[in-house]
């Protein structure tokens, strides 16, 4: 988990120096610094937002705060922010608020790789009688924008494109995907975990409608997040009830945990602002490097350049990424194969096989992803412990061939 001293960031965790935690994008461990925010609202007395007395107006201004620190991360409005449980269900608000609203027969369109809790809800509503509309991408994970604007000249309620997908690590552009958008009259949701706080994404300037926002992913709260809506009346609810979030999103707020999400959210945008991104990608490419020139047979799968600044994805021919991560672990390493939803949703692969990974290079995958308290001891360790645990596993294979 997030260790000690090679970042500057204040108040980090603790984890004992002989180990690597490599895998933030599966889970990205709590600030304290959002913890001793948080602390008060568990020990204190808290109303309901939506209460009629003074408890609930400091329920209901605490929560008002935190939505304007998630709009000025997101670069919009903070009468744009509905706040969820996390990516997975803004995801299913975008696309199914959007499809729902929509009387006529719909089509969505959505790249080959994009996140299980973007594709599910569009086959869900293939069922029902939408079109989905699946644009392919390129060797390395790019969308095909030529068949995004032919798709997009058919007329749309709704194009979903990853900022980035969490297997691969490939940035899509999209700023040229929102040009593309809004001259067909579409609008266009972006998943942004991964991407937002760490690449350039501000939904008014670059034209995005609907952006959203994972707390986990950006040093949290779990079970927190928000989807940022241009237009919130045009969606149509998918939780019924109270009416909370401008009846956007019924249920009530937990107000604990999504002041948390603020504090996230401007921490995140004050490290941007100081080059957090600068830092990872150099920590990044040494980690990168470094295995590439240690381990034969080795390849980086997906964009070498346009990539995000904390993720590493390789291919190791010859072995198996469970067994290899089963070694790491021992080693004191904590690395992963792809989503971390992955073995739950049997799709782990969907991502890899859309970009023509063949079936060894899909067996043998492996992401590395660095964050907050990552330093360069973290790197090190990996570049040392990994190539041997390569060359014995591949040793074992070919003993046993």
């Amino acid at each position: 988990m997030p260790r000690r001293g090679d970042s500057a960031s204040a108040g980090r965790p603790i984890t004992p120096p002989e180990r690597a935690y490599l895998d933030y994008a599966g889970f990205a461990p709590v600030d304290p610094r959002v913890m001793a925010v948080m602390r008060p609202f568990f020990e204190g007395g808290v109303g309901n937002p939506s209460a009629p007395h003074s408890l609930g107006a400091e329920a209901r201004a605490a929560l008002e705060a935190a939505r304007v620190k998630v709009a000025r991360l997101c670069g919009g409005a903070p009468s744009g922010v509905i706040f969820t449980s996390g990516a997975t269900e803004a995801n299913n608000l975008a696309i199914r608020g959007m499809v729902c609203a929509t009387r006529e027969p719909v089509r969505v369109i959505v790249s080959a790789i994009e996140h299980e809790s973007v594709l599910g809800p569009c086959r869900d509503l293939e069922r029902a009688g939408a079109a989905v509309v699946v644009v392919p991408v390129d060797g390395d994970g790019r969308v095909d924008l030529a068949a995004l604007q032919t798709a997009l000249r058919a007329g749309a309620a709704l194009v979903s494109i990853g900022a980035a997908n969490e297997e691969i690590g490939t940035l899509q552009p999209i700023a040229e995907i929102a040009r593309l958008a809004r001259a067909a009259g579409v609008a266009l949701h972006v998943d942004a975990v991964g991407a937002l706080g760490r690449v350039p994404l501000a939904v008014d300037r670059m034209g995005i409608d609907l952006l959203t926002v994972s707390g986990n992913d950006i040093y949290g709260p779990p079970g927190t997040g928000a989807l940022w809506a241009r237009a919130p009346a045009r969606l149509r609810p998918q939780l019924l009830g109270g009416g909370q979030e401008g009846g956007r999103r019924s249920g009530t707020e937990n107000v604990p945990a999504l002041v948390g999400l603020g504090v996230a959210a401007e921490i995140m945008r004050t490290e941007a602002a100081h080059d957090e991104s600068g830092r990872l990608a150099a920590l990044r490419d040494r980690l990168m490097t470094g295995l590439l020139d240690a381990i034969e047979d080795c390849r980086v799968i997906g964009s070498r350049a346009e990539r995000l600044p904390h993720h590493v994805s390789l291919a190791f021919a010859g072995v198996k990424a469970d067994a290899v991560l089963r070694d790491l672990d021992a080693t004191g390493i904590a690395a992963s194969s792809g989503s971390a939803s992955a073995s739950l949703t049997a799709t782990p692969a969907a991502a890899l096989r859309a970009i023509g990974c063949s079936e060894s290079e899909i067996e043998g995958s492996l992401r590395f992803t660095l964050g907050r308290w990552s330093g360069a001891a973290d790197v090190e360790i990996a570049v040392e412990r990994l190539p041997a645990i390569v060359r014995r596993l591949r040793a074992g294979a070919g003993a046993r061939g």
